[in-house]
């Protein structure tokens, strides 16, 4: 890297050091053409991700969160340490295929009035995840519930405007991030980036999916390694983020909560 990249790629981590020595070598092996820098925000792993870090990959810039600080936290530490005029949210659970980001990089350069970028993301056998939809509603999570189930291929087949694209792979100008106060860091995980972009779209700004660039997204595995604590998260971040964007529908969220026999911090 020789000057001030153009492009910072960050990843927040927490117990994953397989899965993220896999996207770190995706990187390496297809980095992208433009000068670019990669920070991984450590939150306190306990797998000697941060040893492994240190030891194997001497480029890429680390931060130790000093706890298990989120997933919107984490990242917004890793935006306010980088320099980039774009930055690049990206899972530890990817994989980048050659000249994914330069197509991603591309498709938002052609767009001056895009402020967000999503590619489209599939499973490790090809199969296609819906990554963007409509902002979250009760009556747009059935709608997006619905979709999901249907035609992936024709959904994510063309390129579109949509109201949010997935934080596993999120490129967004450091202007529009900042203009906003980067992610609001009440979501510990999941909705940040539903949140993010509704932010963002307030200003006036768009966001898009593009299919011209497809990144490989192994999700799932925080489920897999700590369901319960997992779904919780999942939960409070649900439950947060309606008393944010819908307030009068949160204490039907909770009562359909209750009845499924599952419970929400109250803090939230």
């Amino acid at each position: 890297m020789i000057g001030m990249p153009r492009l910072s790629i960050v990843i927040v981590s927490y117990n994953a050091r397989d899965d993220l020595e896999r996207c770190l070598r995706s990187l390496v092996q297809h980095a992208p053409s433009v000068d670019h820098e990669i920070i991984v925000v450590d939150n306190a792993s306990t797998d000697d991700s941060v040893a492994a870090l240190r030891a194997r990959w001497p480029g890429v810039r680390l931060i130790e969160a000093g706890g298990n600080v989120g997933y919107s936290r984490g990242n917004n530490i890793g935006i306010r340490a980088s320099f980039g005029e774009l930055v690049l949210l990206l899972n530890g659970d990817t994989i980048v295929p050659e000249g994914a980001l330069d197509r991603l990089v591309a498709a938002l350069d052609a767009r001056p009035d895009v402020a967000i970028a999503g590619p489209r993301l599939v499973d490790a056998d090809g199969r296609v995840e819906l990554s963007f939809g409509s902002m979250i509603s009760p009556f747009n999570e059935v709608r997006q519930k619905l979709r999901a189930r249907g035609n992936l291929e024709r959904l994510t087949s063309g390129e579109r405007e949509v109201d949010w694209v997935s934080g596993a792979c999120l490129l967004v100008r450091r202007a529009d991030a900042e203009a906003v106060g980067l992610l609001d860091e009440r979501f510990f995980m999941y909705t940040e980036d539903v949140d993010f972009c509704a932010a963002i779209r307030a200003r006036g700004r768009r966001v898009l999916f593009t299919p011209s660039a497809q990144i490989v997204h192994l999700r799932g595995r925080s489920r897999q390694t700590a369901p319960r604590a997992t779904e919780a998260a999942y939960r409070r971040s649900h439950v947060a983020f309606y008393a944010k964007h819908h307030p009068h529908w949160v204490p039907f969220l909770r009562l359909y909560l209750w009845l499924r026999g599952r419970t929400a911090d109250r803090r939230t």
